[in-house]
């Protein structure tokens, strides 16, 4: 019996995933447990498995497509048997998913080159095109040799023209016929009203850069997440970053406590340094609540816990997860609790739920290990401010009775939205961290 298999939902907010990688194509025999096909939600990654043996009957979506959650993917069972009746309840269902995902076995005429439709000669519109992208393409004047198709056998789908217009500068409607009929293309600025492309401004793509010359690829939707994020962020808020720096000695001196307990077997947990200065951050944010927060444009969230999100470098881009009422957690709950989130980002198995910057309180960045002596972290809006941690170096210090000595010092970065927080009380807690830093005592 056939069986349809769903986009499954990854978490409470997420609503749509994109696939990243197809593994069963139509025809494909598959077991119990085979991987179908692997997708990303926000920021994390997942693969679904085949729930019976069977074969791959119908695919509904390609790779590089965002699926709305709990939407058909494939159907597997029985070579030859007869899905007409699921198929045709997806299209109904869906009714846009036919014309665009479907090849046909034999190509429509071209448009007439002569319909007042068409805007240029048919010969510059490829063959391997949906219906409607051939339309649109007819009508917006686009060679389309330049458009890459991410439908099935890379046909050209109406999306793809979609994009390639939303980049296309803004053109007359002769410098888009010239465009198409001479392959030529707009360079530096439009001289015409507005800053439109003229067809006087166009240039043959003969002087074009070679396609040997560079390559392009599309990038992660996790990418394209970050970088929704963090523009936002510096387009919505008023960050400034204060820089300071602690004492280590004494974090340095815990360390090599840390490393005799573990050697002897006291401690079964390798609290680093960062564990140390994020305990301390935890420490600090419970003496300025203010800084605890959320802005929300005309109000200011107040938080009785501590929600202290850690930014986790991963393969597929910078994850934040958030470890939940840290202020509860002793040095080694929370240093624990780090490393099983971090496992998890770099797995690909994180719950999406906590990578939300909504989760998290406060964020810690560390650039340490990169021997980053200074650096400007992004908030993770609504969140008021961040910490970035920067590497241990030695600078001079005044012991008493005039003698100076170089003491090692660690980085501290703390950016802060100005709308929430005003310089002296950032201020103040970014020194309540340091001295928190240099005075920290550890119960395991």
């Amino acid at each position: 019996m056939a069986i349809v298999v769903i986009m499954p939902k990854q978490g409470q907010s997420v609503e749509s995933c994109i696939i990243t990688e197809i593994h069963k194509n139509v025809g494909d025999k598959v077991a119990t447990g085979d991987a179908l096909f692997t997708y990303e939600t926000d920021k994390a990654s997942f693969e679904e498995v085949s729930p019976s043996d069977g074969v791959v009957l119908k695919l509904f979506f390609n790779e590089g497509d965002e699926v709305p959650v709990l939407e058909n993917m494939m159907i597997l069972g029985e070579p030859g048997e007869d899905i007409s009746e699921l198929v045709k309840k997806n299209i109904d269902d869906n009714p846009t998913q036919a014309d665009e995902t479907q090849i046909p076995e034999t190509f429509p005429e071209l448009v007439n080159p002569s319909d007042h439709n068409n805007a240029f000669n048919a010969d510059h519109i490829s063959l391997n095109i949906s219906p409607r992208a051939r339309k649109m393409a007819s009508k917006e004047a686009i060679d389309t040799k330049f458009i890459s198709g991410s439908g099935p056998n890379g046909r050209i789908i109406e999306k793809d023209v979609t994009n390639y217009l939303a980049n296309r500068p803004k053109m007359t409607p002769l410098a888009k016929r010239v465009a198409a009929e001479q392959s030529k293309q707009p360079v530096s600025g439009g001289t015409g009203l507005a800053g439109a492309y003229r067809a006087a401004d166009l240039v043959s793509t003969e002087y074009s850069l070679s396609e040997k010359d560079y390559f392009d690829r599309k990038i992660s939707n996790m990418r394209k997440i970050i970088a929704r994020a963090m523009h936002a962020s510096l387009q919505n808020s008023a960050q400034l970053t204060h820089h300071l720096g602690a004492d280590a000695r004494r974090i340095l001196e815990l360390r090599k406590q840390v490393k005799a307990d573990n050697d002897a077997g006291i401690l079964n947990v390798n609290i680093t340094l960062n564990d140390m200065v994020c305990f301390a951050v935890i420490k600090a944010l419970k003496k300025f609540p203010e800084v605890n927060t959320h802005f929300l444009d005309d109000t200011k969230r107040y938080f009785n816990k501590v929600h202290l999100g850690l930014a986790v470098d991963t393969d597929r881009g910078l994850m934040v997860p958030v470890v939940r009422y840290a202020d509860d957690l002793s040095i080694s709950g929370l240093s624990n609790r780090f490393k099983e989130v971090a496992t998890a980002c770099r797995n690909g198995n994180i719950n999406p739920d906590i990578l939300s910057s909504e989760a998290g309180t406060f964020t810690v960045s560390n650039l340490g290990n990169y021997g980053v002596e200074m650096f400007t972290p992004v908030i993770n809006l609504p969140q008021s401010a961040i910490l970035g941690v920067n590497t241990i170096i030695p600078r001079p210090k005044d012991l008493g009775d005039g003698v100076y000595a170089f003491v090692p010092h660690i980085g501290l970065s703390l950016t802060y939205d100005h709308r929430s927080l005003d310089g002296g009380e950032a201020t103040r807690f970014l020194k309540q961290i340091a001295i928190e830093i240099e005075n920290l005592e550890l119960t395991y």
